[in-house]
């Protein structure tokens, strides 16, 4: 069953007392592209990240999003340096006397502004691997429940294009079988003018023979009822295919357009001019639905 590219999943695990929250959006796209918000604490695994990513997804415009509880992504490893708290607090006094200020105007902003007063200190290469454990459950999971979406979106999806096809097949049959009647008729016609146009000795009786031979070729369209018909045959192959058959659809869509326009230059007669414009309001609404295929 064909899958579509549109879905959402989301997940959380925690593992060793790290929570990671994990949500994945997916919509059409021609190849697979993938956007991720991690914390910083995450920033060097977003390679990683997409390399899962596309071993499972293949084709759509993909957006994760993580998030990590406040105590893992949020809380910054900082410490006081105390002796340059009270450097920066002896020299601002300097500065005071000096100037001949009271030492009250000294304030915390001012001490602060010492970038030596705080430190941080280099991130606990535990808790990094802890965050990424976490993060990698969540998102396993978060990419199973957008595929599980998606194949139900593709359910819809098939059950649409199927009625769609099955449309445009049963106007190609009706064509097929007017067709010829179609063409008996414009021949019985030439046949009857050609005759009228003999009488006169100055027309040139071989070349009527031959215009009349080419005319009945241009309302001959069962070449292309035979190609239109393949075309559908191959879609609905591929409609039941688990493969990604999205841009397959799209070409066959494609060219079934192209053999109805042709059909289309061929008709003489209304009954097949309005045939050809079901085949091709059927076909539009095909390519709308086969955009969102993978």
């Amino acid at each position: 069953m064909i899958a579509s590219m549109t879905g959402f999943g989301r997940a959380e695990a925690t593992i060793e007392g790290q929570t990671a929250t994990v949500e994945v959006r997916s919509v059409n796209s021609r190849f697979c592209e993938v956007s991720t918000r991690l914390p910083s604490l995450l920033a060097s695994r977003e390679t990683e990240m997409q390399r899962l990513i596309k071993q499972v997804i293949p084709r759509g415009r993909i957006s994760v999003q993580v998030q990590l509880e406040a105590a893992v992504a949020d809380a910054l490893p900082v410490r006081v340096n105390q002796e340059a708290a009270a450097q920066a607090r002896r020299v601002l006094e300097e500065v005071c006397l000096a100037a001949r200020l009271p030492e009250a105007s000294i304030s915390l902003p001012d001490i602060l502004r010492f970038s030596e007063v705080l430190e941080t200190s280099a991130s606990d290469p535990t808790k990094d691997e802890g965050a990424w454990v976490a993060t990698r459950a969540a998102l396993e999971d978060a990419l199973v429940s957008l595929q599980h979406m998606r194949r139900q979106e593709g359910e819809a999806l098939h059950a649409e294009l199927s009625a769609r096809i099955g449309g445009l097949e049963e106007r190609l049959a009706r064509i097929e079988t007017h067709g010829p009647e179609r063409v008996t008729a414009s021949h019985e016609r030439l046949r009857e003018r050609l005759a009228e146009l003999l009488a006169d000795e100055r027309v040139d009786r071989g070349r009527l023979e031959v215009e009349m031979a080419l005319l009945a070729d241009k309302l001959d369209v069962r070449e292309e009822c035979v190609r239109l018909r393949s075309h559908v045959h191959l879609f609905n192959e591929a409609l039941a295919s688990n493969e990604p058959v999205g841009r397959k659809l799209n070409f066959l869509t494609q060219e079934m357009n192209r053999e109805v326009n042709t059909i289309g230059s061929k008709s003489n007669d209304a009954e097949m001019a309005h045939l050809v414009v079901g085949m091709k309001e059927e076909l539009e609404k095909i390519r709308e639905q086969v955009e969102n295929v993978e």
